[in-house]
């Protein structure tokens, strides 16, 4: 059995070429199409918000968060979690994830919104909105629309559409 030596360190500039091949070889040419990635396009994630796993040095794993407004939240979206092969099922996507979620409440966001597969979220706190509550820049299942809500009132307010949300010292892109 291999010792694997993993660190989990916030995301910075110097990673980004290992989180383009880690979310390649995890979705592939057609990940740029998905809604998810639209919203993704309007604007910067938080880099403080977003997280990479390494092992022994080498980037394995990454995590980001994007700012949003959803409907009436002011929250991010989770994504891509991406995590290479040969580290799979160990735990690491669900690492990076709850360490992401923590950051995140911990910064004033009213919740955590993703794309994804229920019976993976579910389990680690993530809960369906309510059938096409949100309106995402291209199609998504509604079934596959979750939420980490942070406030009592999160399911009520998210209702509209959801898009990047500009922060402090961010700028929309323009490329």
């Amino acid at each position: 059995m291999l010792k694997h030596d993993l660190v989990y360190l916030t995301e910075d500039a110097s990673h980004d070429a290992a989180i383009e091949h880690i979310n390649e070889e995890a979705f592939g040419p057609g990940r740029h199409v998905r809604a998810a990635a639209r919203i993704r396009e309007q604007g910067p994630h938080d880099l403080s918000l977003s997280f990479i796993c390494t092992d022994d040095g080498e980037t394995i794993a990454s995590v980001r968060m994007t700012p949003v407004l959803a409907g009436g939240v002011k929250g991010h979206l989770l994504g891509p979690l991406a995590v290479r092969p040969s580290h799979k099922n160990q735990g690491i996507g669900r690492e990076l994830l709850r360490i992401a979620c923590a950051a995140a409440k911990r910064k004033g966001s009213e919740a955590v919104v993703l794309v994804g597969d229920p019976p993976y979220y579910g389990p680690l706190g993530f809960e369906k909105v309510a059938w096409n509550a949100l309106t995402f820049p291209g199609p998504v299942d509604p079934a596959r629309v979750l939420v980490m809500p942070f406030a009592t009132d999160t399911h009520e307010r998210l209702k509209g559409v959801i898009a990047w949300r500009c922060d402090e010292g961010q700028a929309p892109r323009r490329d």
